[in-house]
């Protein structure tokens, strides 16, 4: 039975029967959710030793509210069926161990490699229930770290720029003469230019449109310290896609540190840090170029379905109709 909204409206209308009450009758009659065997814990854990493989993702993702779960995924499953190892409340290390620590050693044991972010309770659950497991920090993650380093200083000079044009309009006003911001030769003024060069950054120049590498070069003019972000965040990516030897790509990130430190960014030395105390999982990345890709489209499919089901309600049900899909 297609329980989605469209289809459920349809489904009520054509039997007379409303929305609430067959939803009701599929929940409680129809499925299999009363007889669900873990039905009593899905609230706060859910566990499928039977799908763990030796490739997996973990990852965290909001279902409702902002609340917070941890996922588990086999990547053989490749985001279909059998693809949930296990769902936790929450992102605490210590809670998360605690259920995984029931699927037996044995099993644990298979896990080879493991792909994760730089957050600390996932390196250290990754640590405790799969030891054996290589651990690969996602390029991904330490990419967006370099947009978004990149994407704060432009927004810092937005701001900046705004300042600098209230102050003008306050003075014309004191004065009597009229306001006229400067238009550059492509129409955008000043703070448009740096409002709109925000997708600008995110691209790389071979992606460009025309308005956009005209856009490009008025900023860099502008703001050269932005230019010289925006070389070190396409740096970074071409180093991950451009190498093919972890040792190589050792040497290749020692340069990029240098690089950084000579700029005296305080937003790019912050990630320049955190790379150097994950360095040895983010080259592990250039012996498989295994990527937590897998999680996130796992997560997009999580978001989806429940927007497909105007949210969730309950949650328990919910987990239900997922874990029929994906477990």
């Amino acid at each position: 039975m297609d329980t989605a909204p469209s289809s459920v409206d349809t489904i009520s209308s054509f039997y007379g029967v409303k929305v609430k009450n067959l939803l009701r009758q599929y929940r409680d009659y129809l499925s299999d959710f009363k007889s669900w065997d873990q039905k009593a814990h899905a609230k706060q854990w859910l566990l499928y030793p039977e799908n763990l493989g030796e490739q997996l993702s973990i990852d965290e993702t909001s279902l409702s509210h902002g609340e917070l779960y941890t996922i588990i995924t086999n990547k053989a499953a490749k985001g279909k069926k059998g693809a949930i190892v296990a769902i936790v409340a929450g992102t605490k290390a210590e809670t998360v161990i605690s259920v995984l620590q029931q699927i037996p050693e044995r099993l644990r044991k298979k896990v080879t490699e493991i792909t994760l972010d730089m957050a600390g309770n996932m390196e250290l659950i990754c640590k405790r229930c799969f030891p054996g497991a290589i651990r690969v920090t996602d390029r991904f993650h330490v990419q967006k770290l370099a947009t978004e380093a990149l994407q704060e200083m432009r927004i810092k000079h937005r701001w900046e720029a705004m300042d600098i044009e209230n102050e003008a309009i306050e003075q014309s006003k004191k004065t009597g003469h009229p306001f006229h911001p400067e238009v550059l030769h492509n129409g955008d003024t000043v703070k448009q230019l740096l409002a709109r060069g925000r997708y600008v950054l995110y691209k790389k120049p071979a992606d460009w449109t025309q308005s956009q590498k005209d856009r490009a070069e008025l900023l860099f003019e502008r703001f050269p310290d932005l230019k010289t972000a925006y070389g070190l965040s396409m740096g970074l990516s071409q180093l991950f896609e451009n190498t093919k030897n972890k040792v190589f790509a050792l040497a290749k990130l020692a340069k990029w540190h240098e690089r950084v430190r000579q700029t005296g960014f305080k937003a790019f030395n912050t990630i320049a840090r955190s790379i150097q105390n994950h360095y040895q999982t983010i080259l592990n990345y250039f012996d498989r170029r295994s990527t937590n890709a897998s999680a996130e489209s796992f997560n997009a499919k999580i978001k989806a379905f429940r927007a497909q089901f105007r949210g969730v309600k309950n949650i328990e049900f919910f987990l239900f109709r997922l874990t029929q899909l994906y477990a």
